[in-house]
């Protein structure tokens, strides 16, 4: 059956993949975004529905403050008797640690703190009633390698020491470790190589847990650092499952780049998104993943289940007294300056002093950009306004990466604007004065190279304001490495704003 990539699309990095019978989940990396660690279903593994997210309260998923592409790292998600595990880390608190629930709907146990440093912990539940809990660290020498110990995950428990049992298969920075018992032997799959451009997928495999581990000899089992295709870069941080019909499959992360028929860029802004590949096993008993190697944006693989065609539209019309899964949030919000009014089908924003040029939590609420061409749009009034206030709709990455269209107030009067944040320098690029009757119609439209930015009185007759080149909002082009992509969002700065109709409708796949 042919499907198509990426199978997540838009910022979604560092999958875990987990079968629980005929029902397939992923969770992926969240950084400074509230709630954290999204969860999505599927029993196809390519028609994803987005069921929520493992961390919803503030006393499991601290934020406060914390630096952009801090926060949530590589998470992993296992199902044992009866139960779902999910091990991840905090890096901008307290490190490591494991959530549980029997029950996806009811919430997820408080965080419990695993004492085994490093990032991308994994668990591996063995026979006998072992768990094994592998993550990256340092050795004695300051050689980076995967450290590993047994733990109670229903507590956290360090039950042995942390013995290192791999520096990788010579690349540089392993991580990602994910430790299978398969066929009889334990197979430690890792990323290296950096997530950057040089990334790739390496396996190796050993009679006992702890090692010594032998390596494949075809590795990289998945990188694309060589295709001169460039349909797909930066393939890696994958994870393993068989599905109920006994066909193998790999889920991983990889970027889109902004390149076109006209030009051919290495910089991507919609994140690091989730692809998946069919993989078949050799004689002598190592994985092949895709075409040797290679996954591609159409591919073909025995399903599980029939595929459907694929949504990637948002449109929230208020009508629901709940905010839906897409949303996320800066850090961890002030929930009193969120309000869904459903009588006359309107979010509420209250802004703050806290501008979006800030690494804290603004008053901000928006959905990961899914796709390269776009059109999100938006009706907003103000309900209280200062001289100082700013509403409207941004193409965000982070607090120095984002463009945005607003409406202001300057001396009285009303003025439709649009301001650029990129590295340390913030501007308004554009400014109209306009005549405010109550509401106004804000618009973004998207492609590989700009946003354009574009407002109406009316909701017809539209005015177009300014662009905003797409290689701003690009991970390459950020100060300090970064891990997150675009989003598209509301928001409100020292004042009082009601938004209606908020969509973003995706154009191309």
């Amino acid at each position: 059956m042919k499907y198509r990539n990426p199978i997540i699309s838009g910022y979604n990095p560092d999958p875990s993949i987990c079968r629980v019978g005929e029902d397939y989940y992923i969770v992926n990396s969240s950084f400074e975004f509230f709630p954290g660690v999204p969860v999505y279903h599927s029993n196809n593994l390519v028609n994803w529905e987005l069921l929520g997210h493992c961390l919803t309260k503030d006393s499991q998923l601290s934020l406060k403050q914390c630096r952009p592409s801090g926060g949530i790292y590589a998470p992993t998600l296992r199902y044992h008797d009866g139960c779902f595990f999910m091990a991840t880390t905090n890096v901008s608190h307290k490190g490591n640690f494991i959530v549980h629930t029997r029950e996806l709907k009811e919430g997820w146990s408080e965080p419990k703190w695993v004492d085994q440093g490093g990032i991308d912990p994994s668990l591996l539940f063995d026979d006998g009633g072992k768990v094994y809990f592998t993550s990256t660290g340092t050795d004695k020498d300051g050689r980076q390698g995967i450290f590993m110990c047994e733990v109670n995950p229903y507590t956290g428990e360090r039950l042995t020491g942390s013995v290192c049992i791999s520096c990788g298969c010579g690349g540089k920075h392993p991580e990602g470790p994910h430790l299978y018992k398969w066929f009889g032997k334990y197979y430690l799959m890792l990323a290296e190589g950096g997530t950057e451009y040089g990334h790739m997928e390496t396996i190796q495999r050993a009679d006992q847990p702890w090692g010594p581990f032998e390596p494949c000899p075809h590795n990289p089992i998945l990188s694309h650092r060589n295709d001169g295709k460039g349909e797909i870069l930066c393939t890696g941080h994958a994870d393993m499952i068989r599905d109920h019909n006994g066909n193998w499959w790999l889920a991983c992360l990889g970027v889109r780049t902004c390149s076109n028929e006209n030009r051919s860029i290495l910089l991507h802004n919609l994140g690091r998104e989730t692809f998946l590949a069919p993989v078949v096993w050799t004689k002598d008993g190592w994985p092949e993943v895709g075409e040797h190697g290679l996954i591609s944006l159409d591919m073909d693989g025995m399903l599980p289940g029939e595929p459907g065609p694929v949504n990637r539209n948002f449109m929230d019309d208020f009508t629901k007294d709940r905010f839906k899964p897409d949303y996320n949030f800066l850090r961890n919000p002030d929930r009193e300056n969120y309000a869904i009014n459903t009588a006359d089908r309107e979010l509420v924003l209250t802004g703050t002093k806290i501008t979006l040029n800030e690494a804290d939590s603004a008053t901000w609420i928006g959905v990961r950009q899914k796709g390269f061409e776009t059109v999100t749009e938006v009706k907003m009034r103000i309900l209280s306004d200062t001289q100082a206030m700013r509403a409207g709709i941004t193409a965000f990455y982070n607090d120095s990466y984002h463009y945005e269209i607003y409406l202001a107030k300057e001396q009285h009067k009303y003025k439709v604007a649009l301001a650029k944040h990129i590295h340390d320098i913030f501007v308004v690029t554009a400014s109209v004065e306009t005549v405010y009757n109550g509401c106004i119609y804000l618009k973004i439209v998207s492609d590989r190279e700009n946003y354009t930015f574009l407002f109406s009185c009316d909701g017809e007759n539209y005015i177009e304001l300014g662009k905003g080149l797409t290689v701003g909002l690009c991970t390459e082009g950020t100060l300090s490495m970064t891990f997150t992509g675009t989003y598209l969002a509301m928001f409100a700065e020292n004042c009082k704003a009601a938004f209606c109709g908020f969509s973003v409708k995706v154009l191309d796949y």
